[in-house]
Parts: structure tokens; sequence; C-alpha cells
């Protein structure tokens, strides 16, 4: 996924006239899904005298709002103004400024996705981390779209990859006909044993990333990573140009992108809707 997106990056730079290793040199740092090193690879980038941070996760957005008041931060992260990374949409206020990639709109888009695709689904498993703050506002705004639905939800609690086979077994106890997994550096390091887990108890499971089908997952919604970083560009362009982070409003996602793996709908036994297959970007075969 970081490669993804560093190239998305790239490309975003380049269509504004920068160009890596000539106008504009940038320094990569990934954390592999070992979310205890970033702020160790935050300070690492500092002491390079970076220009600009580009921080590309909430957790990393975090890790760079505490080390530094002065170097200009450029997020994509979930609720900037819940995490405390921002002020205010309109008027961010610090040194931090960039994109959100998470709206109410996704969450209640993700189970009205999933009822469709499943016939009378009304009880749905949702995979969260407790430790992770995002994913109490994603459950917050879970519960009433699950309602308006008549979708029955039942939590499972993880906090390391020990966790899975117990909240997937107590998934399967509680009746579960469907899952949401909610996305964090622990479930996206460990794609393949949730789709796994998922895909041997029968679970019919919507993920936030392409990176979840693409690795054999039902299906995903969510945000497009890729412009999202090619968005970046352009606030790395004002800021360099004289821009101030905190006059720079953070900005909304645009392009959203549902991505269906048939051949793993076709394990289930279901059917992908005439419905879907007119609203999906990719449909994996």
């Amino acid at each position: 996924m970081a490669g993804r997106m560093v190239a998305a990056l790239r490309q975003g730079l380049g269509e504004l006239g920068y160009v890596d290793g000539q106008m504009i040199t940038l320094e990569v740092r990934a954390a592999d899904a070992r979310t205890e090193r970033i702020p160790e690879l935050v300070a690492e980038l500092i002491s390079l005298k970076m220009d600009i941070l580009v921080a590309a996760s909430s957790v990393s957005a975090l890790a760079a709002k505490k080390a530094t008041s002065t170097i200009p931060i450029v997020m994509v992260a979930a609720d900037p103004v819940g995490l405390g990374l921002v002020a205010s949409l309109r008027r961010p206020g610090g040194n931090v400024t960039g994109l959100s990639y998470f709206n109410e709109a996704i969450i209640a888009k993700r189970l009205q996705l999933l009822t469709e695709f499943v016939p009378g689904l009304s009880r749905v498993a949702v995979l969260r981390n407790p430790s992770v703050v995002v994913h109490t506002t994603f459950w917050q705004e879970t519960e009433p779209a699950a309602r308006k639905l008549g979708v029955a939800l039942q939590p499972l609690d993880i906090r390391s990859p020990d966790d899975f086979e117990a909240a997937f077994a107590a998934a399967k106890r509680g009746n579960a006909q469907g899952l949401i997994a909610l996305d964090d550096a622990l479930t996206i390091a460990h794609r393949p044993q949730i789709v796994a887990l998922a895909a041997t108890s029968h679970l019919p499971a919507m993920y936030g990333l392409r990176e979840f089908p693409d690795d054999g997952g039902l299906m995903s919604y969510g945000a497009s990573f890729v412009d999202l970083l090619r968005r970046v560009a352009t606030f790395v362009d004002k800021i360099l140009k004289g821009a101030k982070p905190a006059e720079l409003p953070v900005e909304q996602p645009t392009k959203f992108e549902l991505v269906i793996n048939r051949k793993a709908a076709d394990a289930l036994g279901l059917t992908v809707p005439s419905t879907l297959l007119a609203q999906a970007d990719e449909v994996i075969e």
C-alpha cells in the first residue's frame, strides 16, 4: 500500500512540475504496520531538516504533530478535528492541514452495500480495535446507520493478531450474517489472515480499502487513497509557494471506489447483484 501511495504523490507532484530528485526530494519512511516505530521515523525525518512532512495515516499525523509545531504537516487522516489534529476543517489553525478520508456517508454506504449484496441481512459483526481512537468515531457513526437499515451490530474487539480467531468464533456464535472490518494498521498488516477467516467463517465481508478484495476479500468501499495522495501534492505546492497550513482548509474525499471480488462471492454462494456491478469501479474476476 505504501508504494502505491508514494507513486500517487509523485504523480501529483509531477503534474505540478515537481520532479523527484531535481526540483524536489522525497525522503520516504514506512513503518510497515509497526506503528510503534512511527515516532522514531518522524524524528529521523525532522533531523534531516525537511521543509514539509507528509503523513499518510492518522497515527503518523498525530506523531508528527506531537514532534513539531513549526514544520508544516500535510496529512491524510480520519476525523482530523476529533483527533485534535486541527481546530476546524475550514481554519486548521496550526501547522497541520491536508485531507480527511472519512465522512459519515461512507459508513452508511458500506452497510447499505452489504445489505444489497446479502439478501435478508439483519445481523452484522464489526471488527474493531478499541485502542484506536478513530475506530470509536467509526463505531459511533455505524450504530445510527445500522438502526436506519434495521441491522443489529455485534462488536468484535481485537487488539492483536492473537485475537482474530476468537473474534470470528464469537461472530459465528452470535449468528452474524456479514462482517464489516474497520481498517487500521493492525488489520491492514494482517489482511490475508482476516480474509481467510472471513472465508472459512462463511461471512460476507465489507472492507474500507481495495487491498482487501485484491487479497481475496469480498468487497471494499471507501475513499480512493490514490486520489487523496495525488491531491496532497497541491498542498505541498501551495506551502512551498508561501501558504500557511493554518489558513489552508482541510479538504474532504471526493472520489470513492467500490471494488468487488467475484471469485470470493462465488465461494460464498452469492450472486453479485446487477445494481452493484453497475456501481463497481472494479470487479476482480
